[in-house]
């Protein structure tokens, strides 16, 4: 039995986790991927006050360690559902049972996938969602990235510095990211940008080959051999599982109260699973503050 689980290593899962350290309680962290989520994968964080620079698997490397510096346990696995038998929590981890008396959950998102036949089987074969971890295998190469906002302008800026040429395809008309990340894009002489485009065809049996878009305006193919494609085109939360305790929305997010908690006393959320208008790095951390500290105060 632990005072705290947070379930998720992300910047909110672990800001929540430092917050309840510090008031001296007992906290297990669950993790199922990898440490620092989604930020863990950016190239290179710049809005992080008082750090003018650094990448984001350094930003979570540095949180991860403080952490554990602190006395936080941590769990690698799937936490598969929680429950709740009076005042006590249950969270099973790939069927292992473990107790506290409050609970945070900040799982964050998984990547948006394009749906499109052939998408699943080429994954690791040419398809790609992760430029950080997977970009250096195309080195010299002719790669295209689809999607148009942040994610995908710092995508574009890292793998242009190992691509022969980076193809940006995007579905509407302009991009949605901030003015420097596009200005800095546009600048590149390697990086090609196809605005109102929707792919249409993926080809390759056991690796990618070629991609068929399809302009949405005025129907004109647009066929491009490549053998990388990597997509960045939003994320979508995995809450499903949680309903019998927290209230999502239309879109499946978690619904927010100021203070974080949900519609079971002892349980919070927190970070990219909650309905939110902003996910940057600096929310999830705020999120985390809150989340860690309302759940310090259910425990008291």
């Amino acid at each position: 039995m632990t005072d705290l689980i947070v379930i998720g290593a992300g910047m909110a899962g672990m800001t929540a986790c430092l917050y309840a350290l510090r008031q001296n309680k007992t906290v297990t962290i669950i993790e199922k991927n990898g440490i620092g989520g989604q930020i863990s994968e950016s190239p290179k964080v710049e809005n992080y006050p008082s750090i003018e620079s650094i990448s984001g698997s350094e930003l979570a490397d540095k949180t991860f360690t403080q952490i554990m510096n602190k006395g936080a346990n941590f769990e690698f696995g799937d936490v598969e559902k929680v429950d709740k038998e009076g005042d006590v929590f249950k969270v099973t981890v790939d069927g292992k049972i473990l107790e506290s008396r409050s609970v945070i959950i900040a799982t964050g998102c998984k990547h948006r996938m394009l749906n499109v036949d052939g998408e699943e089987r080429l994954i690791g074969h040419g398809i790609s969602y992760c430029a950080l971890c997977d970009g250096a295998f195309y080195a010299g190469d002719d790669i295209v990235l689809i999607g148009d906002a942040n994610t995908a302008l710092q995508y574009a800026l890292l793998l242009s510095g190992y691509a022969k040429s980076v193809h940006i395809v995007t579905l509407f008309d302009k991009f949605f990211g901030d003015k420097a990340l596009v200005d800095a894009v546009l600048a590149k002489e390697n990086i090609k940008v196809s605005h109102v485009f929707a792919l249409k065809q993926i080809i390759g049996e056991n690796e990618l080959e070629e991609l068929v878009f399809e302009n949405t305006k005025t129907g004109e193919k647009l066929d491009v051999k490549t053998k990388a494609l990597f997509v960045a085109i939003g994320q979508v939360p995995d809450n499903k599982k949680f309903e019998n305790l927290a209230e999502l929305d239309s879109k499946g997010y978690f619904v927010r109260k100021d203070d974080l908690s949900t519609k079971t006393p002892g349980l919070f959320v927190a970070g990219d699973c909650t309905a939110k208008q902003v996910r940057q790095v600096a929310t999830a951390i705020n999120d985390g503050a809150i989340a860690g500290t309302s759940a310090c105060n259910y425990l008291m």
